[in-house]
């Protein structure tokens, strides 16, 4: 794992930044996303660390959001709190963090990130799955059972369905995503 800081001190940055129901939530994930690497083949320490630092950002101010990660689109200037995945990744590599992978799927945990990266699939999946949130609980038990480009694409066909239905704008990484999986073999 390339990375200049140890978990233990990330950690406690982590938590410095967020409320203590948001650091459930991330160790929750953490842990899930270690459980749902482990059992599709994949490295769960590198997974854990992702799972750890992907929400870093999330109770952060709109301003601070704004300026650790600047909106690159409507959406993101409509909904700034969708940049805490980016200011997550850009606080994660001030802390020393450098494995691309990891960084993609902390970046990436909002909207969705290449099926190449199994990291950020894990990610992805243990965010809107784990226990604390009493739902999709089918996608956690698919990605557990070693089917995790299954309950991948499940996950983001969801969340796309999930934004339509309550007519919130899609961003359009996620759409990107959700258009690469649904033409996906």
């Amino acid at each position: 794992m390339k990375n200049t800081a140890s978990t233990d001190s990330l950690a406690e940055k982590v938590r410095a930044l967020v409320r203590p129901e948001r650091f459930a939530h991330i160790l929750r994930v953490a842990a899930l996303a270690k459980e749902i690497a482990e059992k599709n083949g994949l490295d769960g320490e590198r997974a854990y660390l992702a799972g750890l630092l992907h929400d870093a950002a999330r109770d952060l101010p709109e301003e601070e959001l704004l300026s650790l990660a600047p909106p690159e689109n409507e959406v993101e200037r409509a909904h700034p709190l969708s940049l805490h995945g980016r200011a997550a990744r850009r606080l994660a590599e001030g802390w020393g963090v450098e494995d691309e992978e990891v960084l993609e799927a902390i970046e990436g945990h909002v909207y969705g990130v290449d099926p190449q990266n199994g990291i950020g699939m894990a990610l992805y999946i243990a965010d809107i799955a784990e226990p604390g949130r009493g739902v999709n609980g089918e996608i956690r038990e698919l990605a557990l059972a070693g089917r995790l480009s299954e309950a991948y694409r499940l996950a983001v066909a969801n969340k796309v369905n999930y934004l339509q239905k309550k007519g919130v704008p899609i961003h359009p990484r996620t759409l990107a995503v959700y258009e690469r999986l649904a033409h996906a073999p």
